[in-house]
């Protein structure tokens, strides 16, 4: 048994004040240490969150919490279809964020990170869970650790799949 299993069932709350807006803003945040897993994952969703309106910022902000191994060319077509036209879906990470309201929340912004039994069972990867208010089931940010820092970079991330468009844009409500 793995050493780590003494972190299954955890709940985190991780909240900023402010989104940040550059490469720059990210790392001043206390939690881009990335020295717990449940950090790197809350910080994809502000990041996920720049990318309908600068990409390019966005995708530096990704590649600072993928640390050592950056963005793949299919990791990022992956993460602009995915987003083309949806750019509300990473907002809906956020809690008090709806379809009824458009996924739109305002400071602080809160993101729930959770963990199953399983979430640490492979040594040096954490596999976390985040809930979109727009999907009825958690979806997983797979995390890996570089030992020779204990920090804890972005490995795969499962967050982008359809959700419930808002209420706003959904001709049928």
């Amino acid at each position: 048994m793995n050493a780590n299993n003494a972190n299954k069932n955890k709940f985190w709350q991780v909240t900023f004040n402010k989104l940040p807006t550059s490469v720059d803003m990210l790392s001043a945040l206390s939690e881009a240490n990335l020295k717990e897993p449940h950090y790197a994952a809350a910080l994809l969703i502000p990041t996920l969150c720049i990318w309908g309106t600068d990409q390019n910022v966005a995708l530096e902000m990704i590649n600072f919490l993928k640390g050592p191994q950056g963005l793949s060319t299919y990791e990022k077509q992956f993460i602009n279809e995915r987003l083309r036209g949806k750019s509300y879906l990473p907002f809906s990470y956020f809690q008090g964020s709806s379809p009824e309201n458009g996924y739109k929340v305002s400071s602080p912004y809160a993101v729930n990170i959770s963990t199953v039994p399983t979430s640490f069972d492979e040594d040096g990867y954490a596999k976390l869970y985040l809930k979109s208010s727009g999907s009825d089931s958690p979806r997983p940010v797979v995390l890996r650790k570089k030992d020779s820092t204990g920090q804890w970079f972005l490995w795969d991330q499962m967050l982008l799949s359809d959700i419930r468009i808002p209420v706003s844009e959904d001709p049928w409500a």
